[in-house]
């Protein structure tokens, strides 16, 4: 699917921007993630095809957010409404599902609060780049 005027370098941009973030991220809290997710140091080492995975999925995540953000219309596609978008986007869609998803797997609310930091890095980063570069 191609959304009219779709700016592909401020995706991939977007998309590498928010990878990077995460690396960062959860690099910083590597270890309160692993006791609050209940993952063994051994296991988390071992992530090479969830990192290609990751990459790809916030390929994805840059390309609808583009279409999102597209679709305010003529002259909108700016970074004050693409990080309203995906604040939008933050609350509505990624931080209630990670919220039920943590609750319905019995995971501490401290997780809650490191993913759904995550995804509100994320999103910023999709939104700000795409809103700043044009969809």
């Amino acid at each position: 699917m191609v959304f009219a005027g779709t700016n592909y370098l401020a995706i991939l941009i977007a998309a590498v921007a928010a990878f990077a973030f995460g690396a960062v991220y959860y690099s910083a809290l590597a270890e309160p993630w692993k006791r609050a997710a209940g993952i063994s140091a051994d296991r988390a080492k071992s992530a090479t095809g969830t990192f290609i995975f990751t990459f790809f999925a916030e390929l994805a995540m840059a390309w609808i957010m583009a279409g999102l953000i597209g679709h305010l219309g003529p002259g909108q596609v700016t970074l004050k409404n693409g990080l309203i978008s995906a604040g939008i986007v933050w609350f509505g869609f990624l931080l209630t599902s990670t919220a039920i998803s943590h609750r319905y797997q019995g995971k501490p609310w401290k997780l809650t609060l490191i993913d759904a930091g995550h995804w509100l890095g994320v999103a910023l980063i999709l939104g700000g780049v795409i809103g700043g570069l044009g969809a």
